[in-house]
């Protein structure tokens, strides 16, 4: 499909950060075909209580706040990631796909009438904090969360940079609320991190997927090679808590390491506008006349033998980066079960500087597995003992209230499980008490105590010695 960049097309959550996989799509809704009849009954209805609540409601109530409402109500009771964008809630997602965006830095959504957190973005204010996957926000300052819509609850965690709000969370195995002060900031996420681990052996963090994620990634991986002075051995790619992003950055992440025009991903929807075949071409990852900066990259990035890292926390646009590179063999997965986020978002503008967000087709694998509701499992599964996962705390996608199912009566089987042995081998003891690990330093790319990490660096070790012998 030739100029899909004339799409805006993210990956992700309605949350605090523009980060769903979303096509922007300027088509009129009326010029669909097979338009259904509208049903007058249920209209009439709508317009009853509209007019009962004008007439009788305790207080006045302006038009445009029940329309507003409604809109609201009737999105959010499709699925998890449709929703109405307001002149605010529109901008700041244009806005967050270039990288900077006012707020608290966490991906959010909505279980029970409470705010989900899903994952904590590095060097944010929530980060900070630390806020953890799996959080329950149940007062934002003084004001209950029940009640509030998603869109309502994001907007009273935005605002000035300096200000200061706090949020009663309840977290598993805390038997009373936390009460955590946050500094909302501007933030400013820089996608792809580096760093030389041990000499031939390179490590690439992707934080979130943004207009620049794919040079940047071109960037770090040249600097690498550079540090190194020669090819290298091994490298790491690490999708963790990445929440997704721009559709077209996992298109060039990908497309940086597997063969040209190989599929990447592909969606399946009722519309001929939801059925997409995304390859490792050009055109799915670049601007028009743009030049090509995946020409740019090191020899041997092709075939560099590669570990990716996910767990809960990758969504969206990691998983079909962990997806892709899982099917065509590019690379061995490791870690824990991702997030299953595996739907499209089209962003529909409507006019006067609002738009909705709906779910209109499923991601697949180039196998065809559909992520949806599953995610992608690790070929290899490994924990970390430092963060030792709850699977009764674990929220993902099929967690999620009124979430869109897989969509495939026999999914067909993602990997093998791992035997009993391996997660023996690889999970902490059950005696083995959680000990909190530090947030990262200014500056600090990876902790050195990083379990998974340090798991990856001995696999690529492994086999470098085995293909060398």
């Amino acid at each position: 499909m030739a100029g899909h960049y004339g799409k805006l097309a993210l990956v992700g959550f309605a949350g605090l950060l523009a980060g769903t996989a979303l096509t922007l799509n300027y088509s009129a809704l009326a010029d669909k075909e097979s338009q259904a009849p509208l049903p007058v009954e249920e209209l009439r209805a709508f317009t009853d209580v509209f007019a009962r609540i004008k007439s009788d409601y305790v207080e006045p109530v302006d038009d445009k706040k029940l329309i507003t409402e409604a809109i609201n109500g009737m999105l959010s009771g499709l699925d998890p990631h449709s929703s109405y964008l307001d002149v605010e809630g529109f901008k700041d997602l244009q806005v967050g796909t270039q990288g900077e965006f006012g707020g608290l830095g966490i991906e959010v959504g909505m279980e029970d009438g409470f705010v989900k957190v899903v994952s904590p973005i590095e060097d944010t204010p929530a980060y900070r904090a630390g806020l953890k996957t799996g959080d329950l926000i149940i007062k934002l300052d003084d004001t209950p969360v029940k009640g509030l819509s998603l869109n309502d609850a994001v907007k009273r965690m935005r605002g000035k940079p300096g200000s200061q709000i706090g949020l009663t969370i309840l977290r598993k195995g805390e038997q009373k609320p936390i009460v955590i002060k946050l500094t909302r900031a501007v933030i400013k996420i820089r996608s792809v991190k580096f760093k030389l681990l041990d000499p031939g052996y390179g490590y690439v963090r992707v934080t979130q997927f943004q207009e620049h994620t794919g040079d940047l990634l071109v960037e770090s991986l040249q600097k690498l090679y550079k540090e190194n002075k020669e090819p290298l051995k091994g490298l790491i790619l690490d999708l963790r808590n990445d929440p997704g992003g721009l559709l077209n950055g996992a298109v060039a992440v990908s497309a940086a390491f597997i063969k040209p025009d190989a599929l990447v991903v592909y969606t399946e929807g009722r519309t001929e506008d939801a059925k997409m075949r995304l390859t490792a071409s050009r055109e799915n990852y670049l601007r028009p006349m743009q030049p090509d900066y995946l020409s740019k990259l090191p020899e041997g990035v092709k075939t560099v033998p590669m570990v990716v890292l996910v767990n809960g926390g990758s969504a969206s646009a990691s998983e079909i980066v962990a997806g892709a590179l899982q099917d065509h063999k590019r690379a061995v997965i490791m870690g824990t079960q991702t997030f299953g986020k595996g739907s499209v978002q089209t962003i529909l503008p409507l006019g006067n500087n609002t738009a909705i967000k709906l779910t209109t087709a499923r991601y697949y694998t180039p196998s065809g597995r559909s992520i949806q509701a599953k995610g992608i499992v690790p070929d290899i599964v490994v924990e970390d003992p430092l963060n030792p996962s709850d699977e009764s705390m674990n929220v993902r996608e099929a967690d999620l209230e009124k979430h869109l199912s897989n969509g495939q009566e026999q999914e067909a089987p993602a990997k093998p499980e791992p035997t009993k042995t391996q997660e023996k081998d690889q999970k902490p003891g059950k005696d083995a008490k959680p000990v909190e690990r530090k947030p990262l330093e200014p500056g600090e790319v990876v902790a050195k105590d990083d379990y998974q990490v340090n798991q990856a660096l001995n696999l690529l070790k492994g086999l470098h010695i085995i293909q060398r012998n």
